[in-house]
């Protein structure tokens, strides 16, 4: 997935400063400490524009989360770094700089009356269907930014809007002649599924192969780095809260409650969360005694844990704490679960090679998975030079970009994405990869759709088409525009 992501991510470029909203109730997420040049609160200059740090900031953490709700909140620090997402954040902003001086120099101005009604028509600072004061500010207060800053964001991100808005090119009708052919085509084809289960295949890995195999990329299979803690647990089990504490609690931090969709949660909804923080609340200064009476040594630890470096035992945020301590500090109290616990750092061991009965099945596992590739191309590529004479190929029916048939052999999606694909290739027969299986396909007839009535659909996508286009051209004449200047190292 994530070298999905690094192929594709410049279609994050134009829009991704747009999806600050979008996050609202996520938790901010840094990229680290920098050394400031010549400019304070400015990282970067391009034409006139700045890019300020707290734009950086809050850029890098709308990518971290975006690319963390794709992987179902598996992203991590580490995957950040080797994808370079700081680049990728920073990329982002020097091209709304580019875009912003066009604006500028176009004389484009949002007032302050369209920027507050935007702000307002935001959904996620709305409660009941009508803005509310206290979930911004609470927003504007997670993002640790002043309001004046994340207003003139959004702002910069309407001139754009009205820039794009005024360069709009709508498609010709030749133009949408040329996608109505395209969406009408419709090809019959035989075909075949090589897959991993394709009994052809006859895979056997011997002892032999693959200790061969883990020699080579023995550096690739380490042990993690583990830590073990002295830990001192608040818990609050014992703790009571009655109906109207709770009520009164969830009406003091009710714009904390909030579902993927960033609306609001009833009490009713959240009342189990609520409970749980109403609890950590009412047992934290108890957790605070403890924490100086342990750092003093009247009392003992709890229990001794051993975990592997960013286990999901921990938040994200305590591992960074912990990752900013050595052996023998404690850390104050920290939020684990529905209880605190403060920790003492006992040892940390290093990660090291795996002997090869440690990295054994991992090690089998990939190389399955490459012994597999290999054998599934090999095969793919057999059938292909044999298309002629093969038998055992199934004939489709008339497949078309407009509607899903589902192939034998593939899912909807897969099924859905091979067609995509062939209708991109030139070729009459060859062979579609896709996530996992292999299409080797034969076209063996095409024609003319006349039953499609969707006119509406292609003058949207053609507009799309022509507009995206549009876009990336005015990018490419941008780039060398305007000069960048930038005030801080590691960008």
């Amino acid at each position: 997935m994530i070298s999905w992501m690094q192929k594709h991510n410049r279609y994050l470029i134009v829009t991704i400063w747009v999806a600050t909203i979008a996050f609202i109730g996520a938790g901010f997420v840094g990229w680290g400490s920098y050394n400031y040049g010549s400019k304070t609160g400015a990282v970067a200059q391009v034409g006139d524009v700045e890019i300020t740090q707290a734009k950086l900031d809050m850029t890098y953490s709308n990518i971290y989360q975006q690319y963390n709700s794709m992987l179902d909140g598996k992203f991590d620090e580490a995957q950040a770094k080797k994808m370079n997402l700081i680049g990728q954040a920073f990329k982002s902003l020097k091209t709304q700089a580019r875009i912003l001086n066009l604006a500028n120099e176009f004389g484009i101005i949002v007032t302050d009356v369209e920027l507050a009604q935007n702000i307002k028509e935001i959904k996620g600072f709305q409660k009941d269907g009508k803005f509310n004061q206290a979930i911004y500010n609470q927003y504007i207060k997670r993002l640790r930014v002043k309001p004046t800053i994340f207003e003139n964001i959004i702002r910069d991100d309407m001139k754009i809007q009205k820039l794009f808005s005024l360069l709009k090119a709508d498609s010709l009708d030749y133009e949408n002649s040329i996608l109505k052919s395209s969406l009408n085509l419709t090809d019959k084809i035989k075909y075949k599924v090589v897959s991993s289960t394709s009994p052809e295949l006859n895979i056997t890995i011997s002892e032999k192969e693959l200790k061969e195999y883990w020699e080579k990329n023995r550096e690739a299979y380490m042990t993690p780095i583990k830590y073990s803690f002295d830990v001192v647990w608040s818990d609050t089990k014992d703790i009571i809260v009655d109906d109207k504490s709770i009520e009164e609690f969830y009406q003091k931090n009710s714009f904390n409650y909030i579902n993927d969709n960033s609306t609001q949660l009833s009490l009713d909804e959240a009342k189990d969360i609520v409970i749980k923080d109403l609890k950590l609340k009412k047992i934290k200064k108890d957790a605070q005694k403890q924490y100086i009476a342990f750092k003093k040594d009247k009392i003992s630890k709890s229990e001794t844990i051993v975990l592997d470096k960013n286990s999901a035992t921990f938040s994200k945020e305590l591992w960074d704490k912990i990752a900013s301590k050595s052996i023998n500090d404690i850390i104050k109290p920290q939020i684990v679960g529905d209880r605190y616990a403060t920790i003492k750092i006992i040892k940390i061991t290093q990660s090291q090679e795996m002997s090869f009965e440690e990295a054994r099945d991992r090690a089998k596992v990939n190389y399955q998975s490459l012994v597999t590739s290999s054998k599934m191309q090999e095969l793919a590529k057999d059938i292909l030079n044999s298309i002629k004479d093969n038998n055992v190929m199934i004939t489709s029916e008339y497949l078309s970009l407009d509607k899903l048939v589902i192939l034998d052999g593939l899912t909807p999606n897969e099924s859905g994405s091979f067609v995509s694909q062939l209708f991109k290739v030139a070729e009459s027969k060859g062979m579609i990869e896709l996530e996992d299986k292999i299409v080797v396909y034969n076209i063996i007839e095409q024609k003319f759709s006349t039953d499609n009535n969707n006119s509406q659909i292609i003058q949207e996508t053609m507009n799309k088409i022509k507009n995206d286009d549009f876009q990336a051209n005015l990018l490419k004449e941008l780039n060398g525009k305007y000069e960048v200047k930038t005030f801080v190292k590691g960008l």
